[in-house]
Formats: structure tokens, C-alpha cells, sequence
């Protein structure tokens, strides 16, 4: 009856006097209304963000997932009963096939899983992901690769299994430890029995332990984060106090923070076939980056998720070496102290275990630093894939207050002892071919690495030749280290950056080196030597030192006479590379970095010398990192040409 009423309403205003005003009106009111289908213009942002959003980016399902929702009538329903509709859906699930719902499954899984903590449901998303990547058949992922779900699949499954086997106690906010044990872990539809391959448990001769997931790491102090996408957790690893076996090449040369980046895998058997009946069976096996890039799934070559960036950051986030490095200078041995005592104590420690056939390539840092200050450039380099191949990355730590001639021995007897490790017998052609850099105070201690100074050094503080002296055999073996030179053999390659090879400007001041001298605590190795030879000969210049003792500041005094005799041996047995610091935009030649000026840097046998505007502590920046990169190439060339 209301309705037939209103009927004649509306009738009577069209045929009255009204009429045309009143269809007007309708028309304007027509317009104004949105139509029931239609588009809203969005920037190109919003519109990539409204085709990609996905349970990973924006914590809501993907459009794929919501159209699987829609079709079937669940979208309200998953929001209020979620556990319901993942059952019902798995429940309809086809034998084969069924790639839609599948993936819905896996992604609707997670999204369940993060708003609950269920690790139950992350393990369904991950054994969901598998099924996806590798059905029974032996075939791969039926997307196509242009199809956006065929990359989100395998971050369904990275993600979904570290948090999966997350440690229970970890929050939001905290560091994500997965746990990798064998067991029975519960899952929404049944049971997943996983077994352990402990072949990558370890490591370098060390236990593995403490995996912390990367992909829920934010890294800083890094201008590239450098990881590869693919299959698999990444994590970052710890290793036990002490390494398994004495008899393992290099273990003794890993820093105690070290942590490895790893990658773990579950490998779930006929997974897509087992859904139906709830029972999945799977294996964990973890795998180091430095030793794998890739793994077998069903035939098919699968690249491995790695993330080494990450695992470096965490490496030396709080590491306790950035806080010691002044205070070592002063006191000196704090160093040594910070390592364990199953660990080398020359100073020389490889960032990865020892692999025969890469090129060791030796960084030694400057006055008051440590090997910490090379992380920048250790990033870069081991984020170029050829030089990553082609080169083993090892690192120098010593006390920078100590005279340089007696740490450049120190250095020397490393190296050679480390080759003696690594291999006795000579059998790798590469360990011959080192590069070594160094940084300021650690380019002069690198230089000695290079030249042959005969009797040059004695001959400043002893007018007795050094073959008349009577010492102890162990006080003559220090001598000769710290005071006779010759270019090692293995050494093919040095590169000096922000090098004072004609001294340094504050060592200049007669006051700085004194100050300096009253600090520093000298190593009594080094002072018991040169009693013992003064004792022997009665020298007045070896009583002279001894009775001030130079160190460091002293050797980078411009007119220091053993600084000058060094500076007037240049590098001819190998190419010498040279990477000058000039702050600001004068002429390079009336500039310097604040620390080192232009002219000390210089020197004449250079091969190549780049200059870079900025500051002393230039290491890690761009141009230096290129610069080092194009030396690194240079000597692949040379000696690709050298074998042909």
C-alpha cells in the first residue's frame, strides 16, 4: 500500500506544474551519486601497492588470496573464524592441481600465524609453499614467472619456516632464534615429523649454535645490505667457544665473534600427496654461504636465499674491539686479552675458513684501530661476486702504539706462519700471489712487507755489526724480524691508503710524541732484546733507546731517521698501488686529510695513485672501495695473462 502511494506521489509531481524544475533536480541528483561499478584515479605508488599488497608487505592477504575468499563466500568469515575456513579449505583441496587455493592456503596460514603466534599454522604456510614450489611429480611451481606469486611463494616458505621453529619465547620487538632439532612439531592438519642432516652443523671446526634469523633483521652502518633471493631461511650462526679438532687448517685464524651465514632448508617429502592425510614427513639441513650457493629439489637446480650482509652487521654489532681500540693503544695487550686462548696469537684472522684456490687478500688497519674499520670495504668485496670467488679476505690485529719495524715483523711472521698452516707443502699456486693493504700507520707496515733494507735499520741504533753481538737464539730471531727486511716471496700485489710515508703531521710535534711516550706500555719481548744486545756490546746508540724507547709516533716523525731510510727504499719487487685522502677542493699538492698531507702519501714507484677527497679515515669510502676493486681486477688480469 506504501509503495502504491508513493507511486502516485511521484506521478502527480511529473504531470504538475513543477514537473520540468522536479526532472531537472533528478538529473543533477543522478549525476551526483557514484555509479555501482567505476574507478577512482590513485597515483602509480597506491596502484603498485594495491596489485602487490600481500600478507608479507602489508599484513592482508594478497588480491589472489582475497579472490580464492570471495569465490568461495569467506571473505567475512575468515576474518571472524579463521581457523575454520583454513580447514574448510583444506579440506576441499584437490588431489592435484588446485594451485589457487593452495597458495591461499599458505599465505592465509601465515597471516593466522602472525596474529596468533601459532607455529603451528607458520609450519602448515611453509609446508603449504613447498607443495606449491616442488609437487610430487617432479615438476616446479606451475606460476609463471611474470605471475607475482611464483617469487612470494618461496618468501611464504623462507619466512614461514624460520618463525616456525622460532624459539617460543621470542617477542615482536626481540631477535628471532630458530630452534633446529629433529621432532614431532604439531600442525593444524595433522603432524610434521622432521630428521636433522647434522653434515651442516658445523663449521670451520667449530660447532654451529644460536641461529638467529636475518630476515627479521634491520642492518645499519652499511650502504648495501647484499643478499641473493632464493630458497631457504637465511640465519646468521654462531660457533662454540672452542673448535672440534686441532687438526683442522685454520681454525685457530676465526675471530670468537664470528657468525656464519647460513642458510636452512626443509625438505618435506611428497608433501603435496601427504596433505591429504596429514602426516608430513621432512628433513632440516643447513647450509654455510661460503660453501653453498645452490642445492638440488627434485632435479631442478634451486638457487639458496643468502644473506651475508646481515650476518656480518650482527657480527660486529657490540663487538667490544670498537671500544678498546683507543685503550689498546695506550696500554697495549688488551687485544690479546679479547681473544680466546685456542685462537692464534700473531694477530692474523681470516673472515672464513681456509679454501685452497683464492688469493689471500691481507688488510692492516692504522694507529688506534682495529680490523672493525675495514667493514665497509670487507662488505663491498665480498658483495662482487668475482672477487668473492677469486679471493679469501684476511684481516691483521696488532698493538698500533708499538714501534713500526717491530709490528711489521709481527705481521711478517704471521703471514708466513699462516702459509705454513694452510699448506706445508706449497701445493696452492694461489697463496703465492697476495695482495696485501694497508691503511695509514698499516700501509708502512705493509711497505716492509716489499722491500729489502740489508742492514740499514740495524745500522741506526748499533755501530757493532749485527753478526759480531752475542745474544740468545730467541733474542737474535727477534732482531732479525724487527730489523731485516727482504720482500716475501708470496707477496705479489701492496696497495697503501692514506699511507705518512714521509711521516704523519701531529707526529711532527715533539709534545705529541712525548705524551704518547709516557702512555703506551711497549711489549717487554721487544725491551728484553734490546737490553740483552746492549748488554752484549756496550753500544751507546742501543743504551740510548733503551732509555727511551721509541714507539709508533716516533717512527711516523718525519724526521725520524728510520721513517727516512724507509722512505728512501722504494717498492720495486711487486706494483705498488697508491690511494691518497686529500680534504677539500684545493691543489692536491698543497693538501691533506687532516692526518697525512698529500706529499708524505706521494711516492714516486707508484703504479697507479688515486686521489679522493675526504678525510683520513677513508677506507670505506666509495672511490677507495672502486679504487681497491680495480687493483683487485688488474691483478686477476695479470696473472690470467701470466698462465696463457
Amino acid at each position: 500500500m506504501l509503495k502504491t502511494n508513493l507511486h502516485i506521489a511521484i506521478a502527480h509531481l511529473l504531470t504538475g506544474p513543477f514537473r520540468f524544475s522536479i526532472l531537472a533536480l533528478l538529473v543533477l541528483f543522478i549525476q551526483g551519486c557514484a555509479t555501482p561499478v567505476g574507478i577512482e584515479p590513485v597515483d602509480i605508488q597506491t596502484g603498485y601497492q594495491l596489485n602487490t599488497e600481500s600478507a608479507l608487505s602489508s599484513g592482508s592477504p594478497s588480491e589472489a588470496s582475497k579472490m580464492v575468499l570471495r569465490r568461495n563466500g569467506l571473505m567475512d568469515r575468515f576474518e571472524n573464524e579463521p581457523e575454520k575456513v583454513l580447514a574448510e579449505l583444506h579440506a576441499e583441496l584437490k588431489p592435484t592441481g588446485d594451485e589457487d587455493k593452495l597458495f591461499t592456503l599458505a599465505e592465509l596460514s601465515l597471516l593466522h600465524a602472525q596474529k596468533t603466534a601459532d607455529h603451528a599454522y607458520f609450519l602448515a604456510a611453509a609446508v603449504y609453499a613447498w607443495s606449491l614450489l616442488f609437487p610430487d611429480d617432479g615438476q616446479t611451481i606451475q606460476f609463471e614467472p611474470s605471475d607475482p606469486r611464483y617469487r612470494l611463494t618461496y618468501d611464504l616458505y623462507n619466512q614461514a619456516l624460520a618463525q616456525g621453529l622460532a624459539s617460543p619465547e621470542d617477542g615482536a620487538t626481540e631477535e628471532v632464534e630458530v630452534q633446529i632439532k629433529p621432532g614431532i612439531y604439531q600442525l593444524p592438519f595433522g603432524a610434521l615429523d622432521l630428521s636433522l642432516d647434522r653434515n651442516g652443523l658445523s663449521w670451520g671446526g667449530y660447532n654451529l649454535e644460536h641461529f638467529i634469523s636475518t630476515a627479521f633483521l634491520e642492518i645499519r652502518g652499511f650502504r648495501n645490505r647484499y643478499r641473493s633471493p632464493g630458497l631457504g631461511s637465511t640465519l646468521a650462526a654462531s660457533i662454540s667457544r672452542e673448535h672440534l679438532a686441532a687438526n683442522i687448517a685454520g681454525a685457530n685464524r676465526l675471530g670468537p665473534q664470528t657468525k656464519v651465514p647460513v642458510t636452512l632448508l626443509a625438505r618435506f617429502k611428497q608433501a603435496r600427496s601427504a596433505l591429504a592425510t596429514g602426516q608430513i614427513k621432512g628433513q632440516l639441513a643447513l647450509y654455510a654461504n661460503d660453501q653453498s650457493k645452490s642445492v638440488s629439489v627434485d632435479g631442478h637446480v634451486q638457487p639458496l636465499e643468502i644473506d651475508p650482509t646481515a650476518a656480518y652487521a650482527y657480527r660486529l654489532n657490540d663487538n667490544p674491539l670498537y671500544s678498546m681500540e683507543i685503550l689498546n693503544f695506550i696500554r697495549g695487550g688488551l687485544f690479546a686479552g679479547a681473544i680466546p686462548e685456542d685462537r692464534a696469537k700473531d694477530g692474523l684472522f681470516t673472515i672464513y675458513p681456509y679454501r685452497p684456490g683464492k688469493i689471500p687478500l691481507v688488510l692492516v688497519h692504522g694507529t688506534a684501530s682495529s680490523p672493525l674499520r675495514w667493514a665497509e670495504m670487507i662488505n663491498e668485496l665480498e658483495g662482487d661476486p668475482l672477487i668473492r670467488e677469486k679471493y679469501q679476505l684476511w684481516v691483521f690485529l696488532y698493538d698500533s702504539a708499538n714501534p713500526i719495524a717491530y709490528s711489521a715483523g709481527v705481521l711478517r711472521e704471521a703471514l708466513e706462519n699462516t702459509l705454513n698452516e694452510f699448506d706445508p707443502e706449497r701445493k696452492d699456486a694461489a697463496l703465492q700471489q697476495m695482495v696485501v693493504i694497508g691503511h695509514s700507520q698499516g700501509g708502512l707496515l705493509t711497505k716492509l712487507t716489499a722491500i729489502d733494507s740489508g742492514d740499514r735499520f740495524w745500522n741506526l741504533i748499533s755501530d757493532t755489526p749485527f753478526d759480531k753481538i752475542k745474544v740468545s737464539p730467541d733474542v737474535e730471531a727477534l732482531l732479525k724480524r724487527t730489523l731485516f727486511f727482504k720482500p716475501l716471496p708470496f707477496v705479489k700485489r701492496v696497495v697503501f691508503i692514506a699511507t705518512p710515508q714521509h711521516g704523519a703531521m701531529a707526529a711532527a710535534s715533539e709534545w705529541v710524541r712525548g705524551v704518547v711516550a709516557k702512555l703506551v706500555t711497549l711489549p717487554q719481548t721487544m725491551l728484553r732484546g734490546l737490553a740483552q744486545a746492549a748488554a752484549a756490546t756496550g753500544d751507546e746508540k742501543l743504551l740510548a733507546k733503551l732509555r727511551r724507547p721509541p714507539t709508533a709516533a716516533d717512527n711516523m716523525n718525519p724526521n725520524n731517521p728510520g721513517l727516512q731510510t724507509l722512505a728512501s727504499i722504494p717498492v720495486t719487487a711487486v706494483p705498488a698501488h697508491s690511494i691518497i685522502a686529500v680534504d677539500g677542493d684545493g691543489p692536491k699538492e698543497e693538501g691533506d686529510d687532516g692526518v697525512v698531507a698529500y706529499l708524505s702519501a706521494h711516492i714516486d714507484e707508484a703504479v697507479s695513485e688515486k686521489v679522493v677527497r675526504w678525510n683520513h679515515s677513508c677506507q670505506g669510502q666509495p672511490e677507495v672501495v672502486e679504487e681497491v676493486r680495480r687493483v683487485l681486477l688488474e691483478h686477476l688480469a695479470t696473472l690470467s695473462m701470466a698462465i696463457n
